[in-house]
């Protein structure tokens, strides 16, 4: 986006100073988010020259994360990387969904960084997006959780076609693209999500595992035109939440990740503090809703790290009423 006074570009460094001087964030939050970037950056170049330069990257490690996923090489370099860029910003801790438990930074640190450092690691090897999620908040508890309410900021980055950054601080959603001087440059674009849509994201190959409630929304959305909605829905599901969030930023839709009666999916699949919190957080800021089928996501109060939740979010009249039925 190119400022009307000076016609020059509106970069992230710019625009974090603007932040922190009306006190929408504070000096650390912007330290740390411009610590993010530069990460992105660098993780971003790793997985362009995935089996070019490097190892293959989308490899198994052979190690699992604390969730019990299986860690690919890109997965524990976007980790080191962004822990490496953490320090000196003042954090208090990094929490990441790569970690047992937090990595204590700074002992007199404010804030706390979780974040899931490499999203959707599955389309590595098939040259499909993957990104970055990550929420700052206030390091008030001892066990450095704390409701999604609380969060000073949050956003994604998506590696993709572009390195895009979708961020908020409370005050709307702004987006960034790496542009060609390696510098996050604002895009001409007013983030905002339509509140109707005719698109969904699910992954339907776990329909069999599905509550009677969530397939007969989804049987809803298939009958089209002819069935009780009376009007056509089309299915989009790239394995990775920050491709179908990207997505559903630009152009309205409606993501949903429920429990099923898998064994490890009973709360459903992703984690409260640093995938769905982040994202319910942009999602409200553009006018959009997220819930766990029963109450905001961002009302949700974190037990644990790794805690995982139902995760429905996207256009809110879709939102709404998918809500209503589950």
């Amino acid at each position: 986006m190119t400022d009307k006074t000076t016609k020059e570009p509106v970069l992230i460094d710019m625009w974090l100073a603007a932040q922190t001087a009306s006190a929408q964030i504070t000096l650390s939050c912007a330290k740390t988010i411009t610590g993010l970037c530069h990460a992105a950056a660098g993780i971003a170049a790793l997985a362009a020259e995935n089996g070019i330069a490097q190892a293959q990257l989308g490899g198994l490690t052979g190690t699992h994360n604390e969730d019990g996923d299986q860690q690919k090489a890109l997965d524990v370099l976007a980790d080191e990387l962004i822990a490496q860029h953490m320090r000196g910003t003042g954090i208090y801790a990094y929490l990441s969904e790569e970690r047992d438990g937090p990595l204590i930074m700074d002992e007199g640190g404010a804030l706390v960084l979780a974040c899931d450092p490499l999203d959707g690691s599955s389309n590595i090897d098939t040259n499909l997006t993957i990104g970055t999620i990550f929420s700052v908040y206030p390091a008030d508890s001892a066990d450095c959780l704390a409701t999604g309410r609380s969060q000073q900021a949050a956003g994604f980055f998506a590696y993709g076609p572009q390195t895009a950054l979708l961020i908020t601080t409370g005050h709307g959603v702004a987006a960034f693209c790496l542009n060609d001087r390696g510098v996050f440059q604002q895009m001409d674009w007013q983030v905002q999500i339509p509140a109707e849509t005719g698109e969904f994201a699910i992954n339907a190959a776990n329909s069999r595992y599905w509550s009677p409630a969530v397939s007969n929304y989804i049987d809803q959305l298939l009958a089209g035109k002819d069935g009780p909605r009376a009007r056509n829905f089309n299915m989009r599901w790239n394995g990775s939440l920050v491709a179908d969030a990207f997505r559903i930023f630009r152009r309205g839709g409606i993501f949903l990740y429920p429990q099923d009666s898998r064994r490890g999916y009973e709360q459903g699949r992703l984690r409260l503090v640093y995938e769905a919190n982040p994202i319910a957080f942009l999602a409200e800021q553009a006018g959009g809703r997220a819930t766990d089928g029963t109450q905001p996501i961002l009302d949700i109060r974190p037990l644990t790290l790794h805690q995982r939740v139902p995760l429905i979010f996207g256009s809110a009249d879709e939102v709404d009423t998918a809500a209503s039925q589950l």
